[in-house]
């Protein structure tokens, strides 16, 4: 697997916008010039840090245009973008083609765009249909899902603001990094087995989510009767809002790796009950726990995930 430094990709990002420009003079004036991503660093991969909630961009390339900046959605069985990209491509939206956009507190049918090429690294969509997305989060222009990551391998280094998407070989983690296997839903969930104070417990990671939230059945294994937590509010790319608590929770045990004193929304979200995950514990680890790794490899061939935490304490 061949990795790209951030500097590489912005030298390859300009390339591509000179190339686009050139371009551009050569259309008629009412052709619609190359999108530029406008974004404060880090450009790719945003570290979790105690004021700001982590962030997984990929630059993606639509009908040859962009790069478009979408945020990755282990989460997520298909992509979206918002409005303003399909208005950069000069695409109406399809009012007559709605799908249904599922996110974790509810969900909306939203329109589609018809689109030639839909490509990320070694990903290339050639047709594909994009649902609107309203607020994919994080200030993106979309939400990547994971159609197509079958037989590919996503790396993410937090440290130097990287992500690489490629086929994968079968290649070992190296020394530092620990290997975890994980289940494949048919939903594309990536669940593996973990414990918190002795109980069997059911972990996802879901790259879209900003803060980590348990079901029900996890919430009735783990906190006593009557507590009360802190009152809170949790939104997803469909703009639906319900009500949750927060809790402090016993650590993680994830294989050989301990997440210590964890903040656990727990709430009867919409998505436990689309997944059937309702009856047994259940938490999905968003990127306020990710996003403090140093590394963070998906191998969907193999089926593991590598994780480094060398110089971030959980």
């Amino acid at each position: 697997m061949r990795r790209i430094s951030a500097t590489t990709c912005a030298k390859l990002f300009l390339s591509l916008l000179a190339a686009a420009a050139a371009s551009v003079r050569a259309q008629p004036p009412n052709d619609l010039s190359e999108v530029v991503v406008q974004a404060p660093e880090p450009k790719f991969v945003a570290p979790t840090r105690r004021d700001k909630i982590g962030r997984i961009w990929a630059p993606v390339l639509i009908n040859g245009r962009g790069p478009f900046r979408l945020v990755l959605d282990t989460g997520a069985n298909r992509s979206g973008v918002n409005a303003q990209v399909a208005e950069a491509l000069g695409i109406v939206p399809d009012q007559s083609q709605l799908v249904m956009l599922r996110g974790v507190t509810g969900n909306v049918a939203v329109p589609t765009i018809h689109v030639d090429s839909f490509a990320v690294g070694d990903v290339i969509l050639s047709p594909a249909t994009l649902p609107i997305v309203t607020d994919p989060l994080g200030g993106a222009d979309g939400v990547l899902g994971t159609e197509g990551f079958a037989d590919k391998r996503i790396y993410i280094d937090f440290r130097h603001d990287l992500i690489t998407i490629a086929h994968s070989n079968g290649e070992r983690a190296h020394f530092g990094f620990v290997s975890i296997p994980f289940e494949r839903s048919p939903a594309g969930l990536l669940a593996v087995r973990a414990q918190v104070a002795g109980v069997r417990v059911r972990a996802i990671f879901d790259t879209g989510g900003q803060t980590t939230i348990g079901n029900e059945a996890m919430r009735e294994a783990l906190v006593r009767r009557r507590a009360h937590g802190i009152e809170t509010h949790v939104t997803d790319v469909t703009t639906a809002e319900q009500a949750g608590e927060i809790f402090s929770s016993p650590t993680i045990k994830l294989g050989s790796i301990e997440i210590e004193n964890p903040r656990i929304t727990y709430g009867d979200m919409h998505i436990f009950e689309h997944w059937n995950l309702t009856k047994e514990p259940v938490v999905l680890i968003g990127m306020d726990v990710i996003g403090l790794l140093d590394t963070f490899i998906i191998d969907y061939r193999q089926k593991e995930v590598f994780l480094r935490m060398t110089g971030r304490p959980w």
